[in-house]
């Protein structure tokens, strides 16, 4: 029988990576919370970078531009998680599925892609203090980040092109979320030539990010050394908060992509568990790390909150 004569017609997929869950709703209760405070935490950071001038800085720019990416890449399987496990609603349909799937992959590549710029914007303000300024400025900073986000798309989008040619056998995704690995496996072909392209490319994009963001701080390390004692708190702080942020993203993944590759078998709730966490766990870090020990957007909040009290 032919691909097409066994094919079927698909309007909607089923969300069926939950059905051995126990007690969903206390699971899904925990992601609503999570996801809730993560779309908070990201908003005020950048609202407060938006509406403080003082705050309009590369630095800056890079932080709230890491939220969006945040905000995206919780918001693409955050709503469905929810929906399953808390309302009971299990079904995606096709086209919005496809949408999640390519908002999903595109935050994730965006977060390496932001994790990379960031790197380098810390070498450059510790390597050349006096230039940095000159060097990177407002309008080059958004620049290079929209060029990211472009090249981001441009490789994303290898997702849908070879995906949407291919026929369903059934509609039933064995995963938590809409993602290229569970509607793949929808279809009636076999996977294993689109698995290899897809880690070709997440190897790509993990070791070149991962690398330049090492080289990035063996750099920083080497010009630190060489720096006055009175300046190297001050550059090991302003270091630290991203390295915080890089090792809250990068582990999981590393986790997740690498060791499974390397033939270390996971459970699929254990992958759902990991895979939520790698989303979820990060974007909820990073605007608290960054509001704690940014000192700027600190004073801010504290700002905002002593003006509050007080009226």
């Amino acid at each position: 029988m032919s691909l097409q004569n066994a094919s079927i017609k698909v309007t909607e997929f089923i969300i069926g990576g939950f059905e051995k869950t126990e007690k969903p709703l206390v699971v899904g209760v925990v992601v609503l919370i999570t996801y809730v405070l993560t779309v908070l935490a990201n908003m005020i950071n950048i609202l407060i970078i938006i509406c403080d001038k003082r705050l309009h800085k590369p630095m800056y720019f890079l932080i709230c531009n890491l939220a969006l990416v945040d905000i995206l890449y919780t918001s693409s399987t955050g709503p469905t998680m929810i929906g399953v496990l808390v309302a009971g609603v299990n079904t995606v349909s096709y086209v919005p599925c496809f949408i999640q799937m390519f908002a999903f992959h595109l935050a994730g590549v965006m977060e390496m892609f932001a994790l990379s710029i960031m790197a380098f914007d810390r070498l450059l303000a510790i390597s050349c203090p006096f230039k940095y300024h000159s060097y990177l400025t407002n309008v080059r900073t958004l620049v290079i980040t929209y060029i990211m986000w472009i090249i981001a798309c441009a490789f994303v989008s290898i997702l849908p092109a070879t995906l949407l040619p291919l026929p369903h056998c059934h509609s039933k995704l064995m995963y938590s979320f809409c993602e290229y690995a569970a509607i793949i496996r929808t279809t009636c072909v076999d996977p294993s030539p689109y698995f290899n392209l897809v880690t070709i490319i997440t190897f790509l994009l993990l070791f070149l990010t991962f690398s330049f963001i090492c080289l990035s701080y063996i750099l920083i390390i080497f010009f630190v050394k060489f720096s006055l004692n009175s300046q190297k708190t001050k550059m090991g702080s302003t270091c630290l908060t991203h390295l915080i942020v890089v090792i809250c993203f990068y582990c999981p993944l590393f986790i997740l992509v690498v060791l499974t590759r390397l033939g270390v078998v996971l459970t699929l709730e254990a992958r759902h568990g990991l895979m939520i966490g790698t989303i979820l766990g990060p974007s909820l870090v990073n605007p608290f790390v960054y509001c704690l020990r940014t000192k700027e957007i600190r004073c801010k909040i504290f700002q905002i909150f002593t003006v509050e009290t007080s009226q």
